[in-house]
């Protein structure tokens, strides 16, 4: 290889590392925006309500439990009996737990940026049967049993946007603010009537749940068998957590999904059981399902993933140019290649900036439309040649017509990244199968030869 074609290599090498500079510049900008962006967003919810979960309803029973406990008298030795209090609670889930909800979204703005809330409309029913003597066998007697209620825990209480009001077999009892159940958090509970001390009763409940909310909506599948359709007018839902709808359909308009899960799935009852501390319990609150109501056109996202090709996208753009130098005996400048690697860097200052303010699409073909006119134009001239100029302008266009492909088919972005630069390493090796590679550089044309030639 001679000095020239070796200078031109390792020049061009060193002008793809400094590029690297403006494009981490750019690429730190995007972090900013997006960092606002959530800001904004957090702030909105601080404003509102945050995302919502209910876990509930509960039926929860305190009680003082009187037991008789051996001591021993450090100085004597003797042992005795001492009557000791013990205070809990009795927790018992549903055996039929139905929850039936109709979301509706909203967008709120603030500047330039917008929020998702979600205002959901549910009906929630169900059936708690009270077991034998409350489960308590023959220790019964050691209860004193206090006053029962109802207890739903909600995420965000500032979301309720309805007068709750239960319905628990023919009776309408009101909610009050507070779970009552320490593993809960916060929530409402519902005062009930007495139960019988030796168990068997079935009470039906109802009871009518507005809610508002933002990002996610989930819920805790609390009965033995549970049933939870939700429906809402958002079409592009991400469904997470323990279980996935056994049912769905997702369209333009929006969807609707269905669960349905059993104690033996769930394994609640036994999570319950050592959850009898009075700080939340961690376990029962994570057992969740739920959507999420997130914009899958995210313009900071995507940019962010454009701007990793950049790397890529520099070096094939540098590779055409050299070939179209190397093939045409043309004598291109270092400088000249740095200035459409600036060009192909501020593509993406550019998509940033204008997908704040129109659609991503919108935002992609203007950048790169305003790019590719420019590189063209520039190097039309430095190329000697309309016909190149466009040439090279067209093989640009196509370029970023792959790095979209890319950026819109995630789940083929490797294997379509992969058959581009087998691609273009197949079009060099046929292009310069003949080339000597040896001759290269060794004498550029004159200008009057280049004329004549054209």
């Amino acid at each position: 290889m001679n000095r020239a074609l070796a200078f031109k290599l390792g020049a061009i090498a060193i002008l793809i590392l400094l590029l690297l500079i403006p494009l981490t510049m750019i690429d730190g900008l995007i972090t900013e925006r997006k960092r606002y962006q959530d800001g904004v967003i957090d702030d909105i919810a601080r404003s509102t309500s945050y995302n919502q979960q209910i876990t509930g309803p509960i039926l929860v029973v305190p009680y003082v439990k009187t037991f008789w406990q051996w001591m021993t008298n450090e100085k004597t030795g003797e042992r005795y009996k001492e009557k000791r209090e013990e205070r809990g609670h009795l927790y018992f889930l549903p055996e039929r737990f139905v929850f039936e909800t109709d979301l509706t979204t909203e967008r709120r703005a603030r500047g330039i940026y917008e929020a998702l809330l979600y205002h959901s409309d549910s009906k929630v029913s169900g059936l708690f049967r009270v077991p034998e003597k409350l489960g308590l066998g023959a220790d019964l007697d050691q209860y004193l049993l206090g006053t029962p209620y109802l207890s739903v825990g909600i995420n965000d209480i500032r979301g309720i946007r309805n007068d709750l009001k239960l319905h628990l077999n023919n009776q309408i009892l009101e909610f009050a603010p507070g779970s009552g159940a320490p593993i809960l958090g916060d929530g409402v509970h519902a005062v009930l009537p007495a139960l019988e001390r030796e168990g068997g009763q079935a009470l039906e409940f109802a009871f009518d749940l507005k809610l508002q909310g933002t990002e996610d909506f989930s819920l805790v599948p609390v009965g033995r068998d549970s049933r939870v359709i939700m429906s809402a007018d958002w079409p592009h839902p991400s469904f997470f957590g323990d279980f996935l709808p056994t049912r769905r359909q997702v369209g333009d308009s929006g969807f609707t999904a269905e669960w349905q899960t059993s104690f033996f799935a769930t394994n609640l009852e036994e999570i319950l059981q050592r959850c009898s501390g009075g700080s939340h319990c961690k376990n029962l609150l994570g057992s969740r399902f739920g959507v999420s109501f997130l914009d899958p056109v995210d313009q900071y996202l995507k940019t962010d993933r454009a701007i990793k090709y950049a790397l890529l996208f520099i070096t094939l753009t540098f590779a055409t140019f050299f070939l179209f130098e190397i093939l045409k005996r043309l004598a291109v400048h270092p400088v000249q290649y740095a200035l459409v690697g600036l060009a192909l860097a501020l593509f993406y200052l550019l998509l940033l900036s204008l997908s704040e303010h129109i659609a991503f699409a919108k935002a992609y073909v203007l950048s790169a439309s305003a790019c590719v006119g420019l590189i063209g134009f520039y190097t039309s001239a430095v190329l000697r040649s309309w016909h190149r100029g466009l040439g090279f302008a067209g093989l640009l266009a196509a370029l970023y017509a792959l790095l979209y492909g890319l950026l819109s088919a995630e789940d083929y972005a490797l294997l379509m990244g992969s058959l581009l630069v087998f691609g273009v390493l197949g079009c060099t090796m046929v292009l310069t199968r003949k080339l000597d590679w040896y001759s290269v550089g060794r004498n550029p044309p004159r200008p009057d030869e280049e004329r004549h030639e054209r």
